[in-house]
């Protein structure tokens, strides 16, 4: 009997310990999943440099976009009104639709993290 109860014991505690490890591996993997952000571009460069917050279509050739990490250092330029949806821009300018200075897109804040946090 007490070899039973030593045995049970002896489970739950090794248990325990892989659950907690399984949690902390599981908590460093979402820590860099946020820190490289996603944007997606024709690989044909169709609009040059134009990067989208979401995959799909090229809207001028039809083809599939590649995903391209956004390095840190890497700065992204997009109209304030959203003129043309989730387009960015590698250099400043100002937006071809309706003239207004492109401003600075935060990595961090792309518009499918806004309103919530990953915390």
């Amino acid at each position: 009997m007490n070899k039973l109860k030593m045995l049970l014991l002896m489970a739950i505690a090794i248990f325990s310990f892989s659950a907690a490890d399984a949690q902390t591996t599981k908590k460093k993997s979402k820590t860099k999943k946020q820190e490289t952000a996603m944007h997606y571009q024709c690989p044909m460069k169709c609009e040059a440099e134009k990067t989208y917050h979401k995959n799909g279509k090229c809207p001028v050739c039809g083809m599939q976009m590649k995903p391209v990490k956004a390095s840190a250092a890497h700065v992204m330029y997009q109209c304030p009104m959203k003129c043309e949806g989730d387009k960015t821009y590698a250099k400043a300018g100002k937006c071809p639709v309706c003239k207004m200075d492109l401003t600075k897109v935060d990595a961090k804040k792309s518009p499918e993290h806004e309103g919530h946090n990953h915390n």
